[in-house]
């Protein structure tokens, strides 16, 4: 028979025993704006209006 309930049974019980009672501390640890800004899909955001604003910028500046 298939064993894979009783492996995963196993596991769950396994972190059910963990001590996380260091995770406490990392959570109460302040970020600050280099956390935010250390995330990809924000400086990807950051990027595309920069870009924006740099087209707009050069358009105005040598209309063609």
């Amino acid at each position: 028979m298939n064993d894979e309930p009783a492996e995963l049974t196993a596991e769950l019980s396994d972190l059910n025993d963990l001590d996380l009672s260091d995770l406490g501390d990392l959570a109460k640890e302040p970020r600050g704006c280099l956390f935010a800004l250390s995330q990809p899909p924000l400086m990807l955001f950051l990027t595309f209006v920069a870009t924006l604003i740099l087209v707009t910028a050069v358009h105005d500046l040598y209309r063609w």
